[in-house]
């Protein structure tokens, strides 16, 4: 005969504010199967899990119900004291009665009689569980970081020093992400070269790290510990053995664009290296802008290039690898410019963005670190900094708050005081978020040491008079209407994922949130983790941050994925579908609607990878000759539970 036992938790008070605990442990003491109920204040703590493990001895229980809170939660925890305790895992079942019935209602009678009623069909399934072992599987000891970023470069330093290999993927010629586009870095004001630079060179001559610069993701297949990838690797037209960095393809090209790493504020060739320490140290001939190859309509480069080390057969790679893990640190873009019109961008050259006064900032910028104005390259002696252009507004653009504008706003009037000392600084905010070590104290260095003038309040107007750029706005503190004559404004603009995320996503089966960012499966207690297992995150891709929290969350990261890799073999939950080959007619229809694509027809036959199924029950509902169930959650089980839960 079948002994149940049912523990119901108070969970302080987040259910026993609501629901009568005592009256269900009752209740349920009456109902046919249990051998045993009781109570507890918190049964996750180690009394309650020793109150689990000392009944199901001293009763000889051999199920075992759990009413609590999700099982997202404490599954594992209650499972491993059932193991404990001599019961097979899977005879363990949470009966949710904390997110499911406490914390949506308010009366107390009416919550008590539903937690009865989820309780009791908890049991009604428990009593027919089937004892199961998890599914095992080897794993491969490789890892795959995507981007090259701070984050990037972080991740795949950690595993690489951690004796795993590593193949790290940026789709740009060069690693460096936007780190290395800034000047200095807040609040120490280090230079942003000089900290990352030393990393890109570790990262390139490490010899657990295959970096594949200029390559994207192209395909992703298989499961946690035994991914399939195939990565496109563009042609360079320029073998990097070869290239000495002579500079003599540059003089010759007659090609000139917008140069990406500048943001517009200079031009580059069609051939170029991105930056002077660029890893890999190699040029790249930018096909889109060669004025062509087939057939080759200039070739003035190669015919300069003493090495010989243009190569125009050059051709794309398609690169297979097989990982056991993956992080996603694809970084960040700036919101589209064109979209705040309100504020002249694109029609003053004067109207800058954060990243082009970095540039401007920088010592290997346009200006070679002088602070000048692009339209006549003048010294600036007004400059106006605009924060939140485009982030908290829900109405027209991002609801978010972009997390780094007030203190790169803050280094930004702090380092153009610095370069031009008789001039005068500008900020126009909303309030300061300066949540960071030292953040609020440097904010403070910016106003009380160099004098930057904050003013409460938004923009109104921004236009064009007198070649100066008339700025109007209000200061909500001294509620007074302010007009300012800038010979320059600096955009705040709000952080967005980068480029090509949503596509990515797809690709990785992970999910993007409203913003288009990376979700994570829990935000406090799974942070750094993808629903799909072996999948991880760092940096700006999951959220705007700045590089301390990016470097933080990178190493995180390969920490969790160092837990994978460092075993030999995973265990997957056995809670998947299964196929009553007598009834397969055959049609496909659930391998078409399996979101975790661990359906396949074989002879005819449907086929369930057990690794990739999660036990969603999709395929269940897809059927139409039921011939699939799901272990421990089959159609007999349900049709119970329902009538437990209507009083049938």
């Amino acid at each position: 005969m079948k002994k149940t036992g049912v523990f119901v938790c108070h969970c302080g008070i987040n259910i026993a504010g609501t629901v009568d605990v005592k009256k269900v442990a009752e209740e349920l003491s009456k109902y046919p199967g249990v051998e045993h109920s009781e109570d507890y204040i918190y049964m996750c703590s180690d009394p309650g899990q020793n109150k689990i493990i000392d009944a199901v001895k001293e009763k000889q229980l051999d199920r075992v119900v759990i009413s609590c809170c999700s099982p997202t939660l404490h599954e594992t925890t209650f499972r491993n004291a059932c193991k404990f305790a001599g019961i097979n895992p899977f005879l363990c079942e949470i009966s949710n009665i904390r997110e499911q019935c406490s914390w949506v209602h308010s009366d107390t009678e009416k919550a008590t009689e539903k937690a009865i009623k989820i309780t009791k069909s908890t049991v009604e399934r428990i009593l027919r569980n089937e004892p199961l072992e998890p599914v095992s599987i080897p794993v491969t000891k490789r890892a795959l970081v995507i981007g090259g970023g701070i984050a990037g470069i972080q991740s795949a330093l950690d595993l690489a020093n951690s004796d795993f290999e590593v193949i790290l993927v940026e789709r740009s010629p060069s690693i460096g992400g936007r780190m290395i586009q800034l000047s200095e870095t807040f609040p120490t004001l280090d230079c942003s070269q000089c900290i990352l630079t030393p990393k890109m060179v570790e990262v390139s001559k490490h010899k657990n790290i295959k970096l594949l610069t200029y390559s994207e993701v192209h395909e992703v297949s298989g499961y946690v510990g035994n991914f399939k990838v195939k990565i496109l690797k563009k042609p360079t037209y320029v073998d990097p053995e070869k290239c000495t960095l002579c500079d003599e393809c540059i003089k010759v090209c007659p090609i000139v664009v917008p140069n990406e790493f500048d943001l517009g504020l200079t031009g580059r060739r069609a051939i170029y290296i991105p930056f002077p320490q660029a890893i890999p140290a190699s040029f790249t001939l930018d096909i889109q802008n060669c004025p062509g190859l087939v057939p080759i309509a200039c070739g003035k480069c190669a015919d300069v290039c003493e090495p010989n080390a243009i190569n125009y057969d050059m051709q794309p790679e398609i690169i297979e690898a097989e990982v056991g893990t993956i992080i996603t640190a694809t970084g960040y873009d700036l919101y589209d410019k064109e979209q705040m019109a309100e504020y002249g961008y694109g029609k003053y050259p004067d109207v800058v963005d954060g990243l082009q006064f970095e540039r401007l900032l920088s010592a290997s910028g346009p200006t070679l670190g002088k602070i000048l104005r692009p339209s006549d390259h003048e010294v600036p002696k007004e400059v106006v900094f605009i924060q939140c252009v485009g982030s908290r507004d829900p109405e027209l653009h991002c609801a978010y708050c972009s997390k780094v504008c007030c203190m790169y706003t803050a280094k930004h009037a702090m380092l153009y005081k610095h370069n031009v000392p008789d001039g005068q600084a500008y900020v126009f905010y909303i309030d300061i978020r300066a949540g960071g070590k030292d953040y609020e104290e440097f904010v403070q260095r910016a106003i009380e040491e160099d004098n930057v003038l904050y003013l409460r309040g938004k923009v109104s107007k921004i236009f064009e008079e007198n070649n100066k750029i008339k700025v109007w706005g209000v200061d909500t503190l001294s509620d007074k209407q302010i007009e300012i004559d800038a010979d320059m404004v600096v955009l705040a603009m709000a952080i967005k994922p980068s480029k090509g995320i949503e596509e990515l996503a797809k690709k990785l089966k992970v999910a993007v949130n409203q913003d288009g960012f990376l979700s994570e499966a829990h935000p406090k207690l799974r942070p750094l983790e993808s629903v799909t297992s072996g999948m991880f995150f760092a940096g700006a891709a999951q959220a705007p941050k700045d590089i301390p929290e990016a470097v933080a969350q990178a190493s995180g990261a390969s920490a969790k994925a160092i837990t994978i890799l460092s075993q030999e073999r995973l265990y997957h939950s056995p809670t998947v579908a299964t196929i009553n080959i007598s009834l397969c007619s055959g049609c496909g229809m659930c391998v078409d609607v399996c979101p975790y694509d661990a359906l396949s027809l074989e002879d005819f036959k449907a086929q369930v990878n057990e690794v990739l199924c999660e036990g969603c029950g999709t395929c269940v509902a897809t059927c139409l000759r039921a011939a699939i169930e799901t272990k421990n959650l089959t159609p007999l089980q349900i049709h119970e539970m329902i009538k437990a839960s209507i009083g049938g």
